[in-house]
């Protein structure tokens, strides 16, 4: 296994596509970063204006104590690890058909190790680019951010513990569908449609027929869950108190609408992952490889 896990590894560094697709992952991360720090900055100049004191005597916590800059940043992670995701899709899509993973098959205990080889080798990928995101993310909101509106030394490393993992949840998932779909062009394309639109449009039916918990159940709505509920909760421990329902409010802006505790969010994610892997598996065992 260790040989294997080796060879997999060679085989992301001696292309471009990793650093290919980390530039514009740290870019977005950035992006996001910077606009969320102005964003929260233009909110708490709004709220001291003295337009919304009522709102501020209610919660008992002056404006510039309200860290906004957390539902930001768990948006800027659920979207940037979009990109680890589709490099995971591409680990074994792109091999099956190219059919360079032909030597890998044959000189491979079984198709499992081959396969284990490579969910180990884009496990240690979708950290890394977990903690690009985060070190990016951070640069763009401690740019654009008082301090007021930051974290805690235990808020960013929360953060950054749920960037990683989300970063390296997606990544199983895309080598999953990678696995499943033997055509690049068809992986991507699917993810990123189902992703960023089919359930998008789910999430609003589901609001309307009144039933959200169901959305903190999906693939999406779970894996947005795991870093929007830890801001969520983060934010709630500096706010004073907030009712129920601001609290639903303030799940919705942070992209967990429905969605369970953080920890439970990914043993969901998990599973999706895992049921997503245990098909790409079986599609692969079944294959003839020439």
């Amino acid at each position: 296994m260790g040989n294997l896990v080796q060879a997999e590894l060679r085989k992301t560094t001696t292309t471009g596509l990793w650093w290919g697709l980390l530039i514009p992952t740290a870019v977005l991360a950035l992006g996001w970063g910077l606009a969320t720090g102005l964003l929260g900055q233009f909110f708490v100049d709004f709220a001291a204006s003295g337009d919304v004191d009522e709102v501020s005597d209610f919660l008992g916590v002056t404006p510039d104590q309200w860290k906004v800059s957390l539902f930001g940043m768990a948006r800027a992670i659920n979207i940037s690890t979009i990109f680890p995701m589709i490099f995971g899709a591409m680990a074994i899509s792109g091999e099956l058909s190219r059919r360079t993973i032909t030597t890998t098959f044959l000189t491979a205990p079984s198709r499992v190790h081959a396969l284990l080889a490579k969910m180990l080798v884009y496990v240690l990928w979708g950290a890394i680019y977990g903690l690009v995101i985060m070190l990016f993310l951070g640069i763009g909101v401690v740019a654009t951010s008082d301090s007021g509106q930051l974290p805690d030394a235990g808020g960013w490393v929360m953060l950054t513990l749920v960037c990683v993992l989300s970063s390296i949840l997606m990544t199983m998932f895309g080598v999953g569908v990678g696995a499943l779909i033997p055509n690049v062009a068809g992986a991507i394309v699917l993810l990123l449609l189902y992703f960023l639109v089919i359930e998008n449009v789910l999430h609003g039916v589901l609001a309307y027929l009144e039933v959200p918990a169901v959305i903190g159940f999906l693939p999406n709505g779970s894996i947005n869950g795991l870093t929007g509920s830890v801001s969520v909760d983060l934010f709630l421990s500096s706010a004073g108190v907030v009712p129920t329902e601001i609290e639903d409010v303030l799940r919705a802006i942070a992209g967990a609408a429905g969605a369970q505790d953080w920890w439970l969010s990914g043993i969901v994610f998990l599973g999706w992952a895992g049921v997503v892997f245990a098909g790409g598996w079986a599609v692969t065992q079944s294959k003839d490889i020439t």
